[in-house]
């Protein structure tokens, strides 16, 4: 099954709380047996990759039982039911949510005080309860919008390489080769990558700064939706043979097809294929074509600094 979202796991945490003073981290896991999810979504992370899907849910579920009086800490990463908790737990509700937690005047209280800050972290909830808020933990609101302007960045970065010259296209590759490492230094690199006009072979790279091997790269500038198929690949394969040469990466604007990608995956040479996707990826991480506008820092609680010895 899916992995529930963080309203949903509220009353399976209130529950557990009822039973005695716990820990999240097994909470997680008990709460995961209980539901028959499967390792592969236990594991699950967010987009980040610093954090599971399920312990975020869960940590937010706690958090706003806790906020609402529902749920109380007695210490570090330990949490335990208070008495409004087991009055709620007493009416037998089929779904525990934040309409319900809005009857706490102290989660109202919680809620306007985030409000008149900006930060709501309650989509679409108003100080009365009256709109039901959405289902996504505020982390997970986040990095979802972070990911789109991501997106939103590459497919802009493919749009403006599509609209340049092929020359610009080349010294891109060697823009990024650099800042990857590769090349030894730029005046090397740039002098490496210009078209050595062998057949599928569009350029040499150095693999390190002391040129102990060499990668070979083909560039190709293709529009979306017109995919580089099997005989271009194969005929850069060819004249990797031909020069002797074990190490080569394709790279296109476009996509490479099934059938492509299914060739370079047997082959005795390592043939690296890099699709208009990855290739704007890396750019955005290699920061080429792309400059920070701004940088935003979230703080988290420093459980080690209340705890008392």
């Amino acid at each position: 099954m899916a992995i529930p979202d963080y309203q949903t796991l509220m009353l399976p945490v209130l529950q557990l709380a009822s039973e005695g003073e716990q820990r999240v981290a097994d909470v997680v896991d008990l709460i995961a047996d209980k539901l028959g999810l499967t390792e592969e979504e236990r594991q699950t992370l967010l987009p980040s990759g610093r954090q599971r899907v399920l312990h975020n849910r869960i940590h937010w579920a706690k958090f706003y039982l806790t906020k609402a009086g529902f749920l109380t800490s007695p210490g570090r990463g330990r949490f335990s039911i208070t008495q409004a908790g087991r009055e709620l737990l007493a009416e037998n509700l089929a779904r525990i949510d934040v309409s319900v937690l809005m009857r706490r005047p102290e989660f109202r209280e919680f809620y306007k005080n985030e409000e008149s800050a900006g930060s709501s972290t309650i989509e679409g909830a108003s100080t009365t309860g009256a709109a039901e808020p959405g289902t996504t933990t505020p982390e997970e609101q986040i990095e979802a919008a972070y990911q789109t302007l991501e997106a939103t960045l590459r497919a802009d970065l493919l749009d403006r390489i599509a609209k340049n010259s092929p020359a610009f296209f080349e010294q891109l590759i060697v823009d990024l080769l650099v800042a990857m490492g590769y090349g030894g230094s730029h005046k090397n690199a740039a002098a490496q990558l210009g078209r050595s006009g062998d057949g599928g072979v569009d350029g040499v790279i150095n693999e390190d700064r002391l040129g102990l091997d060499r990668v070979y790269v083909q560039a190709k500038r293709y529009s979306a939706g017109n995919a580089v198929g099997r005989p271009d690949v194969q005929a850069f394969v060819g004249s990797l043979v031909g020069l002797g040469a074990s190490k080569g990466v394709f790279v296109t604007t476009s996509t490479f097809s099934a059938q492509a990608r299914d060739f370079v995956k047997h082959l005795s040479q390592r043939v690296v294929l890099l699709d208009g996707a990855s290739l704007a990826g890396l750019m955005i991480e290699h920061g080429i074509g792309v400059r920070t506008s701004r940088t935003v820092e979230f703080r988290r609680l420093d459980e080690d600094f209340f705890e008392e010895t």
